[in-house]
């Protein structure tokens, strides 16, 4: 019975864990306002979630955790929920840095189709 138990442990596959971002922090949220939507023609309600991701990796020592920041998408059209969510992993290690630019994420409502574009902009500017 014991070797039965050993010989389906070790059949199992060994799967690799990913390193880099495990903690993921809500910084805000914004509802689009309708008015904004019907300019862009779409007409349901419409979310976006900005979240502080920390590198659990290195969490522990703090002068060396790296911070990046994930932008979630719901649209919630006739009885359906669509998502969609952008992540850039390693933008900085200073979390000051990480914070400004969710705020100026969050305030200028950018959508995961725009995050790589703002943040190319604003590296030339912050980072």
């Amino acid at each position: 019975m014991l070797a039965k138990a050993f010989k389906w442990y070790y059949s199992i596959p060994y799967v690799k864990k990913e390193r880099g971002p495990k903690l993921k922090i809500f910084f805000g949220g914004v509802f689009i306002d309708q008015k904004t939507l019907e300019v862009s023609g779409i007409k349901h309600p419409m979310k976006l979630e900005y979240y502080k991701r920390i590198n659990e990796d290195e969490f522990f020592e703090l002068n060396k955790a790296k911070y990046g920041v994930s932008i979630i998408k719901t649209e919630y059209d006739n009885n359906k929920v669509r998502t969609e969510e952008k992540c850039i992993k390693y933008l900085t290690n200073d979390e000051k840095r990480a914070n400004y630019l969710l705020t100026t994420l969050k305030e200028n409502c950018v959508t995961p189709v725009g995050l790589e574009d703002v943040i190319s902009d604003l590296s030339k500017q912050i980072l």
